[in-house]
C-alpha cells in the first residue's frame, strides 16, 4: 500500500526535486518499501555524497534538505531578487509544497531502511566533516534543519517559507547557491562556481589603510543601491591589490556580493556574462586581475564599451574591479608617436583613455624600508614567531636582498619561511 506522505507528485514550485534520482529513490523506498527499491545502492550513493560534502548526521534527511536549499525554481530565484520577499501568491504556492515536504521529513525518510542501514544512515560521520560556514557550495545545513526539525519552536509551513526566502536571498539558488566566486566556463558557455576560494580578510593585508577604506566605502554604496564607481587598483606585484578585492568579496558575502573572475580571453563573452548576471538577484563584482594590453590587442575596446555603456547597458548589479601593474593599461609604442600631430594625439588618447574610464584609481606603492619592517613585524606577531625586533629586522633585510625587493608578499613569504624553521 502506498504511503501518501511520500507522494511528491503534488509539488508546485519544487518539482525539480522529482528529477533528482536519489530523491526519487527515497520517495520510492518510503512509499513502497525495499521490495521496490535497492536500499543498499541508495545507501551507498548517500554515503558517497556525505563523504564528498562533509555532511554529518542523518544523511538521507540532509540530502533532501540540501537539494531543497539549492533548488532553482520560481520561488527561490524570485526570493533572491526581492530581498527574500517573493510575494503573497507565490509564497502561498511555496507553503503548499513545504507542507508536503515537512510532513515527509517529520515522518522519517529512513524508517523503511533495514535496521542495519539505519544505524549507518541516521548518524553518519564522514572522514572530514564540514565545520565551516564560510561561502561555499556545501554551506552549513543547521538553518534548514532547525526550520524542519526544531520541536521547541515547531515552525509552521508559512514560517518556514518566510525563513527560506531569507535563506535564498543570502545563499542564492541553483548554480549560484553558496558560491562566493565564479569564473567563465568557455566550453559550456556558462558561469561556474569556484569551489575553493582564497579566505583572505582585509585585516590580513597590512598597511594600505586608505585604499582598503575606499574599497569598503565604494562597495557599501554599491550594496545600498547608491552611486558607486568602477575601480582600478594599480601597483607593483605583491602589494595586495588582488587580495584586497578578494577580501572585499569575502567580507560582503552575506550582503549579496559575488565575485566573477574573468580574463582577457573571456572579453568576447562579456555580453553573455552580462545577460546571465542581469537575471540574478545579487550584486556582482567583475574582477579582472593583471589587466594590460599589448599594442596589437583590441579587446580593450570591448571593456571600454562595457564601462561606457554601448548598445547594451551594463546591468545595475555589476561593478568592475580591475588590477594592473601599470597606470597606462595599453602599451604605447614608438609607432604611436610617429605620423602627423593629429593622428599621433588621437592614437595616444585612445590608448590612455581606458584607465580614465574607471571612476576610482587606487595606487598600491611598494613599501619603503621602515614600512616593510612594520609589515614583517605585524605578520610575525600574528604568526607567533619568537624573535626579537632587532633579529627579525636583520633577517628580513637579508631576505629582501636575496629576493625581489620589498612588498607585502615578500614579507609574508619570509614569515612563512621562519614559521617552517620554528616548526622544525
Amino acid at each position: 500500500m502506498t504511503d501518501t506522505c511520500f507522494d511528491l507528485s503534488k509539488l508546485l514550485v519544487y518539482r525539480n526535486l522529482l528529477n533528482d534520482s536519489l530523491v526519487r529513490e527515497l520517495q520510492t523506498l518510503g512509499a513502497l518499501g525495499a521490495a521496490k527499491c535497492d536500499e543498499y545502492a541508495l545507501a551507498a550513493s548517500l554515503i558517497i555524497w556525505a563523504e564528498e560534502t562533509g555532511m554529518a548526521g542523518n544523511i538521507a534527511e540532509n540530502y533532501l534538505l540540501f537539494q531543497l536549499g539549492c533548488d532553482e525554481n520560481i520561488f527561490s530565484s524570485t526570493a533572491g531578487k526581492t530581498g527574500g520577499q517573493p510575494g503573497g501568491s507565490l509564497s502561498k504556492a511555496a507553503v503548499h509544497d513545504i507542507t508536503i515536504l515537512k510532513a515527509l521529513l517529520n515522518k522519517g525518510l529512513t524508517r523503511q531502511f533495514g535496521e542495519e542501514l539505519q544505524a549507518v544512515i541516521n548518524d553518519y560521520h564522514p572522514i572530514q566533516e564540514c565545520q565551516s560556514k564560510k561561502p561555499g557550495k556545501f554551506q552549513d545545513l543547521s538553518t534548514l534543519r532547525d526550520l524542519f526539525f526544531d520541536v521547541t519552536k515547531n515552525y509552521t509551513p508559512a514560517e518556514v517559507v518566510l525563513a527560506l526566502g531569507r535563506y535564498y536571498d543570502r545563499y542564492g539558488c541553483g548554480r549560484l547557491a553558496g558560491y562566493g566566486a565564479f569564473k567563465w566556463d568557455s566550453e559550456r558557455r556558462e558561469l561556474a562556481g569556484i569551489e575553493y576560494t582564497d579566505p583572505v580578510q582585509l585585516k590580513d593585508i597590512v598597511g594600505y589603510e586608505y585604499q582598503k577604506a575606499e574599497l569598503v566605502r565604494n562597495t557599501e554604496a554599491f550594496i545600498n543601491n547608491k552611486p558607486a564607481n568602477n575601480v582600478l587598483l594599480v601597483g607593483a606585484r605583491g602589494t595586495g591589490k588582488s587580495s584586497s578585492v578578494k577580501a572585499i568579496a569575502n567580507r560582503y558575502f552575506d550582503k549579496g556580493i559575488r565575485l566573477i573572475e574573468i580574463s582577457k580571453t573571456d572579453f568576447k563573452h562579456i555580453p553573455e556574462i552580462m545577460a546571465a548576471l542581469r537575471q540574478w538577484g545579487k550584486k556582482f563584482i567583475l574582477f579582472i586581475d593583471d589587466l594590460s594590453f599589448e599594442e596589437f590587442e583590441a579587446e580593450y575596446k570591448i571593456l571600454k564599451s562595457l564601462i561606457d555603456g554601448g548598445i547594451e547597458v551594463r546591468p545595475d548589479n555589476v561593478l568592475i574591479y580591475a588590477t594592473s601593474n601599470r597606470r597606462n593599461l595599453i602599451k604605447e609604442t614608438w609607432d604611436d608617436r610617429s605620423g602627423n600631430e593629429l593622428h599621433r594625439q588621437d592614437t595616444i588618447n585612445e590608448k590612455i583613455s581606458l584607465a580614465d574610464r574607471f571612476g576610482i584609481t587606487l595606487f598600491f606603492t611598494l613599501p619603503n624600508q621602515e614600512e616593510y619592517f612594520r609589515i614583517v613585524e605585524e605578520i610575525a606577531h600574528r604568526s607567533g614567531i619568537p624573535m626579537s625586533v632587532a633579529e627579525l629586522r636583520a633577517e628580513a633585510l637579508r631576505w629582501e636582498m636575496s629576493h625581489s625587493g620589498r612588498s607585502g608578499r615578500i614579507a609574508k613569504q619570509f614569515i612563512d619561511y621562519l614559521a617552517g624553521e620554528v616548526a622544525d
